[in-house]
């Protein structure tokens, strides 16, 4: 049997265009969700050690705090529960300035790898000579 003869022309042509564009669709889109997992599984993990890290180290300031209190309780228990109040409004602010700044995602944005490959598809595809195009954000 005879294989069949390649298909040519303009129609073979628009459709083998249209092919090649489905599959770059395809792996953009391919490559967004598997970013998008990426991001929810960091997320979750870091959720997941927080509520943990939150539960010992309250248990850990409950203990300590107690301890130090009944340590001066004689002499100078007020100045204690003030220093103590001061030291834990430091470590609360020092914290929430660590937790804005992970918070804010990885270098780049979020999908940084899926938009770096549609701005080379767009580079790719202008004509030679424009100058290519710079990201929009």
């Amino acid at each position: 049997m005879d294989k069949p003869a390649a298909q040519t022309g303009l129609f073979a042509s628009l459709q083998r265009l249209l092919d090649t564009g489905i599959g770059i669709v395809q792996v953009r889109l391919q490559l967004l969700g598997t970013e998008l997992d990426q991001e929810k599984l960091r997320l979750l993990d870091a959720l997941a050690r927080l509520a943990l890290a939150l539960l010992l180290i309250s248990v850990a300031l409950v203990l300590a705090v107690g301890f130090i209190v009944l340590l001066f309780w004689d002499q100078y228990r007020l100045p204690a529960i003030g220093v103590l109040a001061v030291l834990f409004a430091a470590a609360g602010g020092w914290m929430l300035q660590r937790a804005r700044q992970t918070a804010m995602g990885p270098e780049g944005g979020l999908f940084a790898l899926s938009l770096g490959e549609l701005q080379r598809d767009r580079d790719g595809l202008a004509p030679a000579s424009a100058p290519p195009t710079a990201p929009e954000k």
